[in-house]
């Protein structure tokens, strides 16, 4: 099948999973020694997870080699990257359907991701990882790495394909009046999107004004363009998902 380099709508599940897999057994996704060979996020000092990932750290591919401690993957663009994982690293194969909050807030998928280990995903599968990248090095220190069934990506491939139309998201850099700047996208670009009285705000499940968003909030914003710019229906600032009580960690002893 083919990949597609940098999918948000994957980054946003990948970053999901990175602040839910927490609660879990660090030992369920990994094989033995497989921190020996890998170069994972703590080896390389990047920091990685979900806001690296919103702002599009990461990479989506099909697997054309697996090694020790690593994935080479080529993204639809025909590149070749090089996925190193260690024992931090989550390993997950992806739940079905991802659910949205009011406000377009993104909750945990209906079907959680369940951890796999690493001798799990074979050449010709489809992955998406997120952590610290070197694009120049084509290399990526996995934080989080999702083997994705190919109705899956298919399905992501077509929402990114709406980025721009129907809904923006990144890090607020700037506001001014009811013009908001944000940096991110697939390109990691600038991206604009003006609010009216008729704009929907919220973090999480709480009602919010405009007032309250901030520099260096991650917000998504839903809406069409219009006069040439992107008219914002509602606008939901991002944050870790809600931990469940079943799954939250034991306390510290």
């Amino acid at each position: 099948m083919k990949a597609c380099r940098v999918s948000l709508p994957l980054l946003v599940l990948l970053g999901a999973v990175s602040f839910g897999a927490h609660a879990q057994d660090p030992n369920t996704s990994q094989d033995p020694g497989q921190s020996a060979q890998g170069r994972g996020p703590d080896q390389r000092g990047g920091r990685g997870g979900f806001g690296e990932g919103m702002m599009g750290r990461g990479v989506m591919g099909t697997v054309t080699e697996t090694a020790p401690g690593q994935f080479t993957i080529k993204t639809d663009s025909g590149d070749l990257y090089t996925v190193h994982y260690s024992v931090n690293t989550r390993i997950m194969k992806g739940g079905a359907g991802q659910r949205h909050g009011q406000g377009g807030d993104s909750e945990p998928p209906v079907n959680p991701p369940t951890p796999i280990k690493a001798s799990a995903i074979k050449v010709g599968d489809a992955i998406g990882a997120s952590g610290e990248m070197d694009a120049n090095a084509k290399s990526v220190g996995a934080v989080v790495i999702m083997q994705i069934d190919p109705e899956r990506a298919k399905q992501m491939r077509e929402i990114e394909a709406n980025y721009g139309k129907t809904w923006i998201m990144g890090k607020v850099t700037a506001i001014n009046d009811v013009r908001v700047t944000l940096q991110g996208g697939p390109d990691n670009a600038t991206h604009t999107f003006v609010a009216d009285e008729n704009t929907a705000f919220r973090k999480r499940r709480d009602p919010i004004t405009l007032g309250d968003i901030q520099v260096g909030d991650m917000v998504r914003a839903e809406g069409a363009v219009k006069n040439g710019a992107f008219l914002a229906t509602t606008v939901a600032v991002m944050g870790p998902p809600p931990q469940h009580k079943d799954n939250a960690a034991p306390p510290q002893q």
